[in-house]
Formats: C-alpha cells, structure tokens, sequence
C-alpha cells in the first residue's frame, strides 16, 4: 500500500521502520505542506497519517482509493471529518496514549509558576543569586483551590495530583459530568463556570475543542479571575481567546499563564500576535510538548500501527475516542 504521513518533523521511527519492512511505500511529508502538494500525493494513497496538516475536503476529494484518515495524537479539528465520511473513508485517533504525561506537564507548569522558578532561573542566569525578596515570593499549592475546566481522563489525573498529592481544594466545570462523577475523582462539580473561575486561585484547562467551548476564556472570564490566579492551558490554544489573555497579563490583571498549546503554531518572536509573552515574566511557554515523552510516544507509535494493520487487513478499525463527529454509522 501506499502510505503518506504528514507532520514528518514528529519522529516515529518505529512506524516508519515497521512499514517499510512490511513492504508498504511511505512516503514522509513535512509540517506546513501544501494543499496542492498533498492533494497530488493523496491521489493514489491507501492510508494517511497526519498529525497536525489540515486535511481539508479538497484534499480528500482529490484521493482516490483512500481507506483510512489515522490521526497519530488525539486532536481531530484539523480533518474534514464529514467530508471523510461521505466517501467511506474511516477517520481514527489515539485518545489514551498521553493522559497521564499531559496532566503531568500541565502540572508542572502549575508548581514552577506558583513557585516562580522560571524567574528565579533567569535570576540565577543574569546575576548567579536571588536574596529573599517580595519579588520572588511563591505560593503554596496545599489549601489552595484548582479549578479544572473539562473533567474528562486528563483534568481528573490533573485533579489527583492536586488533590491527593498536594492537599488541594478542586473544584470542576464539565456540563457533561454529574455531581457524583465528579466526587469520585475528587472533584467539587460547580455549574457555573464563572463561579468556578472566582473561586479559583489555579484554573487548568482539560476541554476538548469545539463550537461550545471556543474562546470559553474570554474577556469575561478573566476579569473574574483572581489578581493572584494563574491559568494553564496545554489542551487546546483556542480554548482561550488569547489576546484578552495577552492583555490581562499586560495589565497584570492576573498572575501568570503557563499555555503549552496556541490557536496558531508554531509560535515565533518575529510576526506572531502573541510575540509580547515572550518578554513576560510571569508567563511560562511550552512548543505543544506536554505530551512528548518516551513513554507515551512508544504507546502512540504502538497503537498507530495497530489501526494501519486493522485497515490494511480490512479489519474492523477500532475507534477508542467517545467523540460523536468519529461514530461513522456507515462504517458500522
């Protein structure tokens, strides 16, 4: 078969060997090719892999014996997902392979915020000491309350390690969690968002994407947010509009922002809208890597060549994801 995988700057050697020696012809395309280009090439492809290149109806339109969509990661917003279906093609994601890393990353990001440690390493850099100063006062996370937005498997690991390993209060946002789902991960379900975020002095972002929860930090949100709050976000940029963010942190409206994930990527210091958080102190910046770790990219390129076996053998594609927009009735 002929097998493209787009987004060739995330390595998955162990899929590409895999493949290859199978006897199947890969071809690697590169993060930001062409439509054009990628239409031409889908023309004669039996299975796509991509990651984060847009597959638009053009593109899927264009191919002609195309079986399989295989998102290598969870995000699904960047595939004309009807458009795929209409013309039987099966679209696929690995939903599981990072929750725990995730959550470990965004918590990461919450404890080296809450205890300044980028700002005390630059201190360090510049003038090798920092003498106990008010400018480098932290913060305990212990008996402080995490509001988490989204209660799905990451924002409930998030909840555990907040709760059981540091005594935080955790409270939740999710319309789609009951109250006792909810208290049996710990989490105080609160209905109103607004209530949560003026409760909060950490706020973690955990909601998928889609037309309901875009922009869900906005203005408003955030001129309810403690002076003192800091807001992570490693799920989805867009979750959040970012020039409001950009402007309460100017204003020092809130305390700090620690975001792993932009509605546009990559982020740059030259022409990108959010270039000023670069010269911000209380922001910490991560390139979309909370999931990058040895552990979970084996589990990733593990379970990505599981889905291509399923459909090279014509098998039934197994589709983990509880997301409705992957439940093809026609593939059923």
């Amino acid at each position: 078969m002929k097998i493209i995988r787009t987004d060739m700057e995330l390595e998955t050697p162990l899929v590409d060997k895999t493949l290859r020696e199978s006897g199947h012809h890969l071809v690697l395309l590169p993060d930001g090719v062409p439509e054009d280009k990628l239409a031409k090439e889908i023309e004669d492809c039996d299975i796509l892999l991509m990651c984060y290149t847009p597959v638009t109806k053009k593109i899927i339109d264009a191919a002609k014996r195309l079986k399989a969509i295989i998102k290598y990661g969870v995000g699904i917003d960047a595939i004309d997902i009807p458009a795929a279906h209409a013309r039987g093609i099966v679209v696929v994601n690995i939903p599981e392979y990072a929750e725990e890393t995730v959550a470990e990353g965004a918590f990461a990001m919450l404890i080296a915020l809450a205890k300044k440690l980028p700002i005390l390493q630059r201190q360090m850099e510049n003038k090798a000491w920092a003498w106990p100063s008010q400018e480098w006062l932290g913060l305990d996370i212990a008996e402080k309350t995490l509001g988490i937005v989204g209660c799905g498997k990451i924002g409930t690991s998030m909840a555990r390690m907040a709760g059981l390993g540091f005594r935080a209060r955790v409270i939740g946002y999710d319309p789609g969690k009951t109250k006792e789902e909810l208290a049996g991960h710990g989490i105080e379900k609160y209905n109103s968002l607004t209530d949560l975020i003026k409760a909060s002095d950490f706020i973690s972002l955990h909601a998928v994407l889609n037309g309901e929860t875009r922009h869900i930090i906005g203005k408003n949100e955030l001129s309810v947010m403690k002076k003192t709050a800091i807001i992570i976000n490693s799920a989805r940029g867009a979750l959040i509009d970012e020039m409001a963010l950009l402007n309460a942190l100017e204003r020092k409206q809130i305390a700090g922002a620690g975001l792993d994930v932009f509605s546009t990527e990559p982020l740059n210091q030259s022409d990108h809208p959010l270039k000023k958080l670069y010269q911000m102190e209380n922001v910490m910046l991560l390139p979309h890597l909370t999931f990058y770790t040895k552990e979970a990219m084996n589990r990733l390129e593990l379970e990505t060549l599981e889905r291509c076996s399923e459909v090279i053998e014509n098998r039934q594609v197994i589709i983990k994801s509880k997301d409705p927009r992957l439940q093809n009735k026609n593939q059923q």
